[in-house]
């Protein structure tokens, strides 16, 4: 079996060719970026998802060694993401699952984040740390969901690194500068550390870092202190998950888990529980069309499929909504 899965949630195209057995044959992709200072405009990201999408996909089929009329399904991300940018990825898939009388299967982003995440390390019921400009949450899969042990109240971790980046006038996705100044810091700057229950919040933090910058201390310092204090409250909350379910296993997944500061932490987090720390590729923690192609066949080999003409994208979508038959009782 075969699944062509393609990604378009938001600055990311990507196309990929997985197989039932677990093996990636091809994953291409092209990322949108905005002029430094900006962020992500839906209306250019689709620009430029409908003006690379045809490329990669024939990319991901030749890389695969595969016709389109030799996979079995294809799978796309209906959501949760930008409008526009969605739309994109949900017609190219559509258009090719109806003329070559394809299965379609419509795959949340980041439940593909974690699948993808559970395929590359083995982790089988892992407390699993999702970062990324989407969604930041810490859950446990339990009785045929991703069962949610918390989440950020307001802005992601992913959000609060971006809009800092662009405050000091930096390109977008800012996570690798933001990683690369704080390298340069120091001094821990005084910033709040929110945590509600197993909540977390950053949107106030986000305030008093761009407070700091306006007020003169080093851009290093500041992304430095955001980084410790944003990964410290990731930890605790981590840490408190395993301990309460017992799990063996911590798995980070998402586009912040390329982060070599947060990856050092976790691993502390994860030696203190006796725990094991699993940590995607960063090749395959951002968006890409492999966590598209192997969630499409899981969902396809479990019974799911839709019309075409019945298929739709979601702009807002829980992941704890989602049915995973997959997921034992």
């Amino acid at each position: 079996m075969a699944c062509l899965g393609i990604e378009s949630t938001a600055h990311t195209f990507g196309a990929s060719v997985v197989t039932g057995d677990g093996k990636i044959l091809s994953d291409v992709r092209s990322t949108y970026r905005p002029p430094p200072g900006s962020g992500i405009h839906p209306r250019e990201a689709s620009r430029h998802h409908a003006a690379k999408a045809p490329e990669l996909v024939a990319s991901a089929l030749s890389s695969a060694s595969l016709r389109v009329d030799e996979v079995d399904c294809v799978a796309y991300s209906a959501g949760p993401g930008l409008g526009p940018a969605l739309r994109v990825g949900a017609v190219v898939a559509r258009a090719l699952a109806a003329y070559y009388s394809k299965p379609l299967v419509p795959v949340h982003h980041a439940i593909g984040h974690l699948e993808l995440g559970r395929l590359l390390t083995g982790a089988s019921r892992p407390v699993s740390l999702l970062v990324s400009g989407g969604h930041t949450m810490v859950l446990l899969p339990r009785r045929s969901r991703w069962r949610v042990f918390g989440e950020t109240l307001d802005v992601t971790v992913g959000q609060l690194l971006d809009q800092l980046g662009r405050y000091m006038g930096l390109p977008s996705p800012a996570g690798p500068e933001i990683e690369s100044l704080a390298g340069g810091g120091s001094r821990l700057l005084d910033l709040p550390y929110v945590i509600r229950g197993n909540d977390l919040s950053f949107s106030g933090m986000l305030t008093a870092a761009k407070r700091y910058i306006a007020s003169g201390a080093r851009r290093e310092d500041v992304a430095f202190s955001v980084q410790e204090t944003a990964f410290a409250m990731l930890c605790e909350v981590s840490e408190r998950a395993l301990a309460f379910s017992g799990s063996g296993e911590l798995m980070v997944v998402g586009g912040v888990a390329a982060n070599s500061r947060l990856r050092a932490m976790l691993e502390s987090v994860a030696r203190r529980q006796g725990a094991r720390l699993e940590l995607v590729p960063p090749r395959y923690s951002g968006d890409c069309g492999a966590q598209i192609a192997w969630t499409g066949i899981l969902h396809y080999s479990h019974g799911l499929s839709v019309d075409p003409r019945a298929s739709r994208v979601i702009q807002r979508w829980r992941l704890d909504e989602v049915t995973l038959p997959w997921i034992d009782r």
